[in-house]
């Protein structure tokens, strides 16, 4: 099959974390606002252009004091680093409809590469009659290894904030005309 250009379905797709609180539970958040541009073959990814970007300012972690400090120079520094991209340069099937994305991910003025497992989650029309395609992506940062190392120290020992973030990526896409 020949590739086609799909577009992200924001209503359909989210961006979520998780990052550990206190050492001992878990802070969720996400993402409003984010795109991507993809040119694929859903059904063999291997040869596909894919490309991923989040407005940092659209974090949400529903508690805005908290949203407001992410967004602040101790951790994203919106103001200068508005958005978070990812570029894909190598992906690898490993399953049936399982792929190894690798690419270079850039945030807060730093790029690296990063590899995230991505899951084809299948393709069909909607009652509209336009063909949609679902994947569904996950993977671990270190904030650290982005210049994101703002933390305080806690009494019993440890940090306030983790170092890993897990990231879960849900996209459907509708192919274009």
């Amino acid at each position: 099959m020949a590739l086609s250009k799909w577009a992200l379905d924001p209503t359909h797709s989210g961006v979520d974390f998780t990052i550990k609180h206190m050492m001992f539970s878990k802070v969720r958040g996400s993402f409003k606002s984010f795109d991507a541009a993809i040119e694929a073959d859903p059904s063999d990814l291997t040869t596909a252009s894919i490309s991923f970007s989040v407005d940092l300012a659209s974090v949400n972690t529903n508690n805005d004091d908290r949203d407001n400090h992410l967004r602040s120079a101790d951790f994203f520094d919106v103001e200068n680093h508005p958005k978070l991209t990812f570029a894909a340069t190598k992906i690898e099937k490993t399953g049936d409809g399982e792929y190894s994305v690798t690419g270079d991910l850039s945030l807060h003025g730093v790029t690296r590469s990063e590899t995230f497992q991505v899951e084809f989650e299948g393709e069909g029309k909607d009652p509209w009659g336009n063909t949609k395609a679902g994947f569904h992506a996950s993977g671990t940062l270190n904030r650290s290894d982005y210049g994101l190392t703002w933390n305080a120290a806690l009494e019993a020992g440890g940090f306030l904030v983790g170092d890993e973030v897990k990231v879960e990526i849900e996209i459907q896409a509708v192919k274009q005309a």
